[in-house]
């Protein structure tokens, strides 16, 4: 059989969740091949996953746009997505605003505690 992909891919057993549906929806699934292109991905049952969706990759800490390029019972490949400059953008303000609201919800504690002891 001729290899298609343009990056091989490593073995791995990285354990993610599948999330769809405005993140109202989740499956977990097993990574168990992984490349920088794409991912090999093992279910504990067949599922209906949409053509496109989010990958948490659990062990990584991080999150992936994938797209479906082909099932098979309890297994699916899958193509990273690359971000766009706006995807990026907009991720950057998600976590700026994180960490902004970390920081107020610190200093109001910050300040009850200080109008508390007086």
């Amino acid at each position: 059989m001729q290899e298609r992909r343009r990056t091989p891919r490593r073995r791995s057993y990285i354990g993610a969740t599948i999330v769809f549906n405005n993140r109202c929806s989740t499956i977990d699934c097993l990574i168990r091949d992984i490349s920088d292109d794409g991912a090999r991905l093992i279910f504990s049952d067949t599922v209906n996953a949409p053509e496109q969706f989010d990958l948490m990759i659990n062990k990584m800490g991080e999150t992936r746009r994938v797209r479906m390029a082909w099932r098979q019972a309890d297994q699916a490949g899958v193509a990273f997505l690359r971000h766009s400059a706006a995807d990026l953008t907009m991720l950057g303000h998600a976590r700026r605003l994180r960490e902004a609201e970390a920081e107020r919800t610190a200093l109001r504690d910050r300040v009850a505690e200080l109008l508390g002891r007086e």
